[in-house]
């Protein structure tokens, strides 16, 4: 973000400190603000003001004053909290109020970064979960708010968590645990899809239509579950992408129905369909890397059936629900902000894996995730940014043979990526110039260890 304007606003916990003189991020914040009342616990971020270089500390009796380039901690004279969740909202209907509830009684701070989201919903929902609000000027995208969030945060620890994400008791007391572990930048928790899903299978003969080379099973129209709509969140294999309000499967298909109702009747358009199995199903149970660079769930739909129940070393945590501590955050630095989102969580670990540090997945603590309810997975927007983002996260950590193969191997790139990666990369590469003089591992040690440990193997 760039630099303030003049006589912008920062409100913090309960007051609205008016920046005055020659607007510049360098610039040292007044020592004399002119203090007005404002809403409590509010931080809100005017479009220019680097929120996420602002630590907020109070002096006794008096309001709070702005510490310029901070980061996170206890203010002085002020024990610090435990754990703080910071989590990054847009468009908080209708799962932020849960989430925020699933870590009520878990965690001592609660910081919501609302992305520019229409209406006032955050806000509300904020207020009643007695979260602090940090608004910013425009969707900055996850990256970002993460960062702004956690340069607000108070507790030795930060968890991350997705605002379409519910934590079970006990997830933060196990994460912190497993942090007390010698050398651990971050801990990750067994991260479950958000409702028990329903087996179903369906076999149909196939036949073609005219200009149309694939094999069409049966045209879904709709899928309930307990007599609640569930064709936003079905899941499964063979079945062909949405075609505008139906989707066709190739003769022989897997479907995974959420059950968001009562009960496990299963319908597809509107007929019974027989239920081979139900149970939960693992959305990520740590990261791994593939031997293209490409970052991934580990455990991605499978059976929670105790496979993915032992406590171990995995090259990345999930960004989704992740914690690790200031120190660390320090340590490593924030997340890539021109990321956006997606790929920032694998950069960050893997900079901790070049500082020497490792990630630990715990499945002890559990979350439960909807899974994509904001961007929507393999929308053209997620596509763009994971396939620039996977060259990017190269840019800035992978040995330099990887990237100039990935690059070719790419080839031919959309077009809006290939645009952007002009931008980006002599900025991305220049970050790993910078970045390598802080780091004790080698790019190429780290490369050998993890590419391709824990991915699946493709046909």
């Amino acid at each position: 973000m760039g630099a303030s304007r003049p006589g912008r606003r920062v409100a913090v916990r309960g007051v609205v400190a008016r920046r005055r003189g020659r607007p510049h991020p360098s610039r040292r914040v007044r020592r004399r603000a002119r203090l007005a009342p404002a809403r409590a616990p509010l931080v809100r971020a005017r479009e220019g003001t680097p929120l996420a270089s602002f630590a907020i500390q109070r002096r006794p009796g008096q309001g709070p004053r702005l510490r310029r380039g901070g980061g996170v901690g206890a203010p002085p004279g002020r024990k610090a909290m435990p754990v703080s969740v910071v989590v990054v909202s847009y468009r908080p209907e209708p799962w932020l109020e849960r989430c925020l509830g699933s870590v009520a009684g878990q965690a001592d701070e609660i910081v919501v970064v609302d992305n520019a989201s229409d209406g006032g919903a955050a806000s509300d929902i904020a207020t009643r979960a007695g979260a602090r609000l940090v608004r910013m000027p425009a969707n900055v995208g996850f990256a970002r708010g993460v960062n702004a969030g956690v340069g607000v945060a108070t507790g030795d620890h930060v968890a991350l968590l997705n605002d379409d994400a519910f934590a079970e008791p006990g997830w933060l007391k196990s994460a912190v645990d497993a942090l007390r572990e010698p050398g651990v930048a971050a801990v990750s928790p067994k991260l479950l899809l958000a409702w028990p899903y329903a087996t179903v299978r369906l076999r149909d003969p196939v036949h073609q239509a005219p200009g149309d080379p694939r094999p069409l099973g049966r045209r879904l129209t709709s899928v309930t579950a307990g007599g609640a709509d569930a064709w936003r969140y079905v899941r499964g294999a063979g079945v062909y992408p949405d075609e505008g309000g139906w989707r066709w499967t190739d003769g022989d298909a897997t479907l995974r129905v959420p059950l968001l109702g009562d009960g496990d009747d299963v319908r597809v358009n509107g007929e019974p369909v027989d239920v081979e199995r139900v149970g939960d199903l693992v959305n990520n149970a740590g990261s791994y890397l593939t031997a293209h660079g490409e970052g991934g769930d580990i455990g991605y739909e499978e059976p929670d059936d105790g496979r993915f129940d032992t406590a171990t070393e995995r090259f990345a945590a999930c960004g989704a629900a992740m914690v690790f501590s200031v120190e660390t955050w320090r340590r490593v630095g924030p997340f890539a902000g021109d990321f956006f989102a997606y790929y920032e969580d694998t950069d960050w670990c893997w900079r901790a894996r070049l500082a020497g540090l490792t990630v630990r997945y715990d499945p002890a603590g559990v979350v439960r995730h909807v899974h994509a309810a904001t961007s929507g997975e393999w929308s053209p927007r997620f596509t763009y940014l994971v396939s620039r983002n996977r060259l990017l996260c190269l840019a800035r950590n992978a040995p330099a043979a990887v990237l100039a193969r990935e690059l070719r191997r790419s080839r031919p790139l959309p077009a809006g990526v290939a645009r952007s990666l002009v931008r980006r990369l002599p900025v991305a590469l220049a970050q790993r110039r910078r970045l390598a003089r802080a780091q004790t591992g080698r790019a190429a040690d780290v490369w050998s260890r993890w590419a391709g440990v824990d991915a699946p193997s493709r046909p």
